[in-house]
C-alpha cells in the first residue's frame, strides 16, 4: 500500500496473497478474494493493519463482489452448487457435458445468482434464484435495488444474448428490462438512485460500431441514448458525484485519455490530453482525486495520483532500469492511404542507435483483435527487436478501434485482402520515407495478427521470414471449436454451409501452396479462442508442400496467450533466432539464464 501523496510502499498482506482488491466505502477496510479449499471467499483487513478476516463462507465460492454504499453489506454473485447426489456422481466420473445445453457452453458451466452478506451478523441472503449467468452488477445507494446483466448460458459465440435485469429487495421482485439481440453491459447507478447508466451499440441488434451510453429511468423503464458515439475502446466509466456527468477513458488513435460527458447537454470535455495511455484506476467519492496508470512508447506502466488541481504524483517505479541503464527507442506515427483510399495510421520505430541514412531491416507487427490497435504503450518485445537492430512498423489497419466507424467497419467483407493491402501500402510508405531495407523484411502477428500474417505470406514473397502465433487458417474448420461469432456476424458473413466460397476465399489454407516465406508457428496447447488444430493444419501443409522452411512450437498449459515467463522467453528467443537466420543469415545465440547453464 502506498500513500496518495506518494512515499514508501508497505506490504499489506501476507504470502497467501489475494485478488480483486477493493476498499470499503467508509475507507476502513481493504477487501479481497482469497482461495479457501479451492473456493474464492471475500476477506477483509482493517487499513490500520492486523490479520485478515474471512467475511464470506459461501458454499462453492464467490465469483464477483461489491460493497454496499454504507459498508454494512457485501453483494456478490456465485455459481449454483451441485446437489449431494450430483456431486457423488461427478466424483465417480459421471460427468458428461451436454454441449450448448444451458447453462453449458463447450464445457460444463453453472448458473449463477446474486447474494448479499451482512457484515455485522455474518449472515447471507439469496437475492435471485434463476437459470441465468450473472455478469456485471451494481447497487443503488440505499442498497435496495440491484441492476445487473445476465445471459442464459455460457455459449462462447452468443454474447449478444446478455440482457439487463432489476432486482428490488423491498418487494422481492425481479424484472427483465431489455429483450433484444444487442449486448448491454456495465450498468452503473446514478447517484440519485432514479436511473442507471449502461453501454450498448444498439437497442436492437449487435452492430459492429462504436458504442453509445444509455440511461434508463427506473420508474418508467425507458432508456434514452446519449447522442455521443464513443470509440470501441472505452473503459473505467464512473458517474460524477453530482450525477450530471460521466467520466471515462477513451482511446483516440494511439492515445488514451480521460474525458467527461455532460449527460444533459451531451458535451464532451477533454480532462487529460497526453501522448500515451492513461487509464483511471480509482476515484475518491467526490471524484476530485484519481489514481491512474500511465505509460508510453518509452515508459513502462506505473501508478500516479492527482487531485485538487495539483500536479500528478508518481506512486510507483516498478521498472527503474528502463531509461536509466536500459536504453529504449521512441515511436512515431506514420499516416498513409490504404485500400480504396482509407486513411490508415501506424507506429514506426527505428532500431536502437540507428544512424540516419543507413538502411535497416524491418519487422512488420500486425495486431490482434481484429478490433484492437497498437497503442502508445510500452511494448517490451518492440524494444527487444529494436535493440537487436530491427526497425518496427505496426499498422492499425482496417478493423482497428480508435479511428471511428469507417475504419472499425472497414474489415467487413474485406478479411484478408483489405488488411493485407492496407499493411503493404504502409510498408511501401516506410520504405520510401524512412531508412528501411526492402530486402530484409519480416512479419509477425498473434491471434488475429496471426490470421493476417498467415494470409499475408500466401499473397507475397517480399518477407524473408514470418512469425505466426495463435492463428486461424481455415475459417470453416474453426466454426464451432473457436471464438468466431464476429466472423459470421460481421467480417465474412453467413456460414461455411451457406456462403462456402467466401469462407474459403478468406482462409489462408486455401492459398497455402503459394507460400515460400520461411515460417515459424506458435500456439498454446489449451487455446480455445483460436483452436490449436489450426496451427497444426497450416504447419502440415507447409511441411508437405515443401516450398518454405517451417517450424511449429506448441506450448503446454497455455491458452490464447503465453503466461508462463519461461515459455514466453522461449517464444521470443525462437522467433528472434528465426528472424536472424532468414532475414540476416545469422546463427544467433541468446544470453542464457544461469539455471539453463546448469541444465535445470
Amino acid at each position: 500500500m502506498v500513500p496518495f501523496a506518494g512515499g514508501e510502499a508497505r506490504r499489506f498482506i501476507g504470502d497467501q496473497g489475494g485478488r480483486s482488491f477493493r476498499f470499503s466505502p467508509d475507507g476502513g477496510h481493504l477487501s479481497f478474494l482469497r482461495e479457501v479449499h479451492d473456493e474464492a471467499q471475500v476477506f477483509g483487513l482493517a487499513v490500520t493493519g492486523g490479520e485478515a478476516r474471512q467475511l464470506t463462507q459461501h458454499e462453492g465460492g464467490v465469483d464477483n463482489y461489491r460493497w454496499a454504499a454504507d459498508s454494512g453489506a457485501i453483494f456478490f454473485s456465485a455459481e449454483e452448487t451441485r446437489s449431494a447426489e450430483e456431486q457423488r456422481e461427478h466424483d465417480l466420473g459421471l460427468d458428461p457435458v451436454f454441449v450448448d445445453e444451458a447453462p453449458n457452453g463447450k464445457h460444463e458451466a453453472r448458473f449463477s445468482n446474486l447474494w448479499v452478506h451482512d457484515v455485522a451478523t455474518d449472515q447471507e441472503t439469496r437475492l435471485t434464484d434463476e437459470e441465468f449467468i450473472v455478469d456485471a452488477f451494481d447497487m443503488s445507494a440505499d442498497g435496495q435495488q440491484v441492476v445487473f446483466s445476465a445471459r442464459p448460458d455460457d455459449r462462447t459465440n452468443y454474447p449478444f444474448l446478455s440482457e439487463l435485469y432489476l432486482y428490488e429487495r423491498t418487494v422481492d421482485r425481479l424484472t427483465r428490462l431489455t429483450d433484444n439481440r444487442a449486448p448491454e453491459d456495465g450498468p452503473l447507478w446514478a447517484p440519485d438512485g432514479d436511473s442507471f447508466l449502461y453501454r450498448a451499440p444498439s437497442d436492437v441488434d449487435y452492430d459492429l460500431r462504436s458504442s453509445y451510453f444509455w440511461i434508463m429511468d427506473v420508474a418508467s423503464r425507458r432508456a434514452r441514448r446519449l447522442d455521443v458515439t464513443t470509440q470501441f475502446e472505452v473503459d473505467n466509466v464512473a458517474w460524477t458525484a453530482d450525477g450530471h456527468g460521466i467520466l471515462f477513458n477513451e482511446t483516440r488513435g494511439t492515445d488514451t485519455n480521460l474525458y467527461r460527458l455532460d449527460v444533459d447537454s451531451g458535451d464532451v470535455t477533454t480532462l487529460t490530453d497526453r501522448r500515451g495511455t492513461m487509464r483511471s484506476r480509482a476515484y475518491s467519492a467526490d471524484r476530485e482525486q484519481v489514481v491512474f496508470s500511465y505509460e508510453n512508447f518509452t515508459t513502462p506502466v506505473d501508478l500516479w495520483a492527482v487531485g485538487d488541481g495539483g500536479d500528478p504524483v508518481r506512486l510507483t517505479d516498478v521498472n527503474p532500469a528502463v531509461g536509466d541503464t536500459i536504453a529504449v527507442i521512441d515511436g512515431e506515427l506514420l499516416a498513409w492511404n490504404g485500400k480504396g483510399g482509407m486513411p490508415i495510421e501506424g507506429v514506426f520505430m527505428n532500431s536502437l542507435g540507428h544512424q540516419s541514412g543507413l538502411i535497416q531491416p524491418l519487422i512488420v507487427h500486425i495486431h490482434g483483435g481484429p478490433a484492437g490497435a497498437v497503442l502508445n504503450r510500452f511494448r517490451a518485445e518492440f524494444q527487444v527487436l529494436a535493440g537487436l537492430g530491427y526497425a518496427i512498423l505496426a499498422p492499425n489497419v482496417r478493423g482497428s478501434s480508435g479511428y471511428g466507424d469507417e475504419v472499425l467497419r472497414g474489415l467487413m467483407g474485406e478479411v484478408g485482402d483489405g488488411e493485407f493491402l492496407d499493411m503493404m501500402a504502409g510498408l511501401d510508405y516506410a520504405i520510401a520515407h524512412r531508412d528501411v531495407d526492402p530486402q530484409r523484411l519480416g512479419v509477425r502477428g498473434w491471434s488475429w495478427g496471426g490470421v493476417a500474417t498467415s494470409y499475408t505470406i500466401t499473397q507475397t514473397d517480399r518477407f524473408k521470414a514470418a512469425s505466426v502465433g495463435a492463428m486461424v487458417g481455415n475459417w470453416a474448420a474453426e466454426t464451432g471449436p473457436g471464438f468466431n461469432f464476429d466472423v459470421s456476424l460481421w467480417y465474412i458473413g453467413g456460414t461455411p454451409w451457406n456462403n462456402p466460397e467466401e469462407w474459403a476465399k478468406r482462409s489462408s489454407i486455401t492459398h497455402v501452396t503459394s507460400v515460400t516465406t520461411p515460417t515459424i508457428i506458435f500456439h498454446g496447447g489449451r487455446d480455445e479462442t483460436s483452436s490449436v488444430g489450426q496451427s497444426l493444419m497450416f504447419f502440415t501443409a507447409l511441411r508437405d508442400i515443401g516450398k518454405a522452411p517451417v517450424r511449429y512450437i506448441k506450448f503446454p498449459r497455455q491458452g490464447h496467450g503465453i503466461e508462463e515467463p519461461r515459455l514466453e522467453r522461449v517464444q521470443l528467443v525462437e522467433e528472434i533466432r528465426w528472424f536472424k537466420k532468414y532475414i540476416e543469415g545469422l546463427d544467433w545465440t541468446p544470453w542464457r539464464y544461469p539455471s539453463e547453464d546448469r541444465g535445470s
